[in-house]
């Protein structure tokens, strides 16, 4: 490989390290500077370098910047409206006595796809603790398998942001990813449910004085013990570098604000909570079908042929476009999920803070376009795509291991997927490698240790109550053996994909 070339993509992946990890800046600012950076080492012209920033970042954004930001907002009324926590009640009641662990994992995997996981585990923490109380144990295990199984959907299923980016930056099929991230979900829970199992009993006596007493006493709500202030207070505040929001103690139905006089209380139910999360996936998912079955009856099987949808096809490439679809899906949680005495400012204040929380993600993911044009416009990725290839190396490793690295180095999942699907663009024709397989590779990648550099990290282990070297093996044990399980998947769907 060229060794200039070379040199431009080790020097900008170091910069978003040393940027992100060592100074003030952000992975926004740092994914620019990268850029920069790669483009000047790689040799192209100042007026070329910023054309291909600005590029690179306004077609990132124009396929998935809305769909990002929509994404969010429906997340946040889920979270309000007291509907997350009634998805989780329901997986409790169905899965059964003694199958709890499995309940946890599943809720966390269900409320992950549109809730950040800090956000979704505060809400869904207490019914961890409540599961705990009543069979006077096992918290440890119930904890990790909640948290773990965000961590799954959260990082390979849309419309979770990083998921979204990554199939935006490679230009991968939205509802394919969405079926192919499902299915690796689907098989990983019981790689959650065997560690948490193997792990928690061993680190049960390793809980904090103050959780133990929280989640197995008597002690009254009121008196504070065990709220989200107490117990996970050194976690307030924090921002996630996956896009989440600061913890807030203010409970999703105290922010619903007063009812009328007369008004029954208000409740969501399984049915109804669960409508605005599964029918814009279902519409999705239903465009990439139809869309394929429409492709198989007009003989346009490539995907560079020209084609026009006709028929059903066509509706559903409208109603399951994403931006369509989760358009459809935040009318329908503010309409379906709020009462109707909630004030109109208090749901435009909800869908302004969602936006706020999108904001970031939105540039970082714009960002990663714009490094990701870099690479191609200064030939570093068909450099390093033919140095990959003459390695006795799958092609399906590159993606992964980058975001590995990227993830260990600087701690967020969504920065990690990002940049490696930036990096991993340009190579993904010279590889061999279909859209589909990079982004899975990109996703199960960036689930890799997570610890002290990762802000969900001290979400979990403080509400969990591990400190120290319980908590890296709790938590860093159980994200690394995901990751892990995730390879030989990655490897068996390339015999597909």
């Amino acid at each position: 490989m060229d060794v200039q070339l070379l040199l431009a993509l080790v020097l900008g992946i170091t910069t978003i390290v040393v940027l992100v990890l060592r100074t003030r800046l952000d992975a926004f600012v740092a994914l620019l500077i990268a850029a920069l950076v790669t483009g000047f080492v790689a040799g192209a012209p100042a007026g070329e370098i910023i054309g291909s920033i600005t590029t690179g970042f306004g077609n990132t954004l124009a396929s998935i910047g809305i769909v990002i930001g929509l994404g969010v907002a429906i997340g946040k009324i889920l979270e309000v409206s007291g509907a997350a926590d009634a998805l989780a009640q329901k997986f409790v009641k169905v899965l059964g006595k003694g199958r709890e662990h499995w309940a946890m994992a599943g809720t966390g995997a269900i409320v992950s796809i549109p809730v950040f996981c800090d956000s979704g585990y505060v809400i869904m923490n207490p019914l961890a603790r409540s599961i705990a109380r009543r069979i006077r144990g096992r918290y440890v295990t119930l904890a990790l398998a909640l948290g773990c199984g965000m961590t799954l959907t959260h990082h390979l299923v849309p419309p979770t942001p990083g998921p979204l980016a990554v199939a935006g930056i490679l230009g991968a099929d939205l509802g394919g990813l969405i079926l192919a991230g499902l299915v690796f979900a689907v098989l990983l829970v019981p790689v959650v449910i065997a560690y948490a199992s193997y792990i928690g009993p061993k680190l049960e006596s390793e809980v904090t004085p103050q959780v133990r007493e929280a989640v197995y006493s008597d002690v009254p709500a009121s008196t504070g013990v065990g709220r989200a202030g107490t117990a996970g207070g050194a976690g307030a505040g924090v921002d996630d570098l996956d896009g989440g929001e600061p913890l807030r103690e203010e409970s999703s139905t105290t922010a619903l604000g007063e009812a009328p006089a007369g008004a029954e209380p208000h409740r969501v139910g399984f049915a109804l909570a669960s409508v605005p999360l599964f029918v814009p996936l279902l519409l999705i998912v239903l465009n990439t079908v139809t869309a394929a079955i429409d492709r198989n009856a007009q003989d346009v099987l490539s995907p560079t042929d020209e084609y026009t949808p006709s028929g059903f096809a066509a509706i559903m490439a409208f109603l399951g476009n994403p931006v369509v679809a989760l358009v459809i899906g935040i009318i329908l949680a503010v309409y379906l999920l709020l009462p109707r005495w909630t004030p109109r400012n208090r749901v435009h204040g909800w869908l302004a803070d969602a936006a706020a929380s999108a904001g970031l993600i939105i540039l970082i993911t714009g960002a990663g376009g714009a490094l990701g044009q870099v690479l191609r416009d200064t030939g570093v990725g068909d450099e390093l795509a033919e140095a990959v290839s003459s390695l006795s190396l799958p092609s399906v490793l590159v993606p992964f291991l980058i975001a590995s690295l990227v993830r260990i180095a600087q701690g967020s999942g969504t920065v990690a997927m990002i940049t490696a699907a930036s990096v991993s663009a340009p190579l993904v024709d010279t590889l061999g490698l279909s859209a589909l397989l990079a982004a899975l590779a990109c996703c199960a990648g960036s689930m890799v240790f997570s610890y002290f550099n990762d802000s969900y990290f001290w979400v979990v282990t403080r509400f969990t109550g591990l400190e120290g070297t319980a908590a890296l093996k709790g938590w860093s044990g159980i994200t690394t053996a995901v990751w892990l399980a995730s390879l030989p998947l990655l490897l068996i769907a390339s015999l597909f994909l």
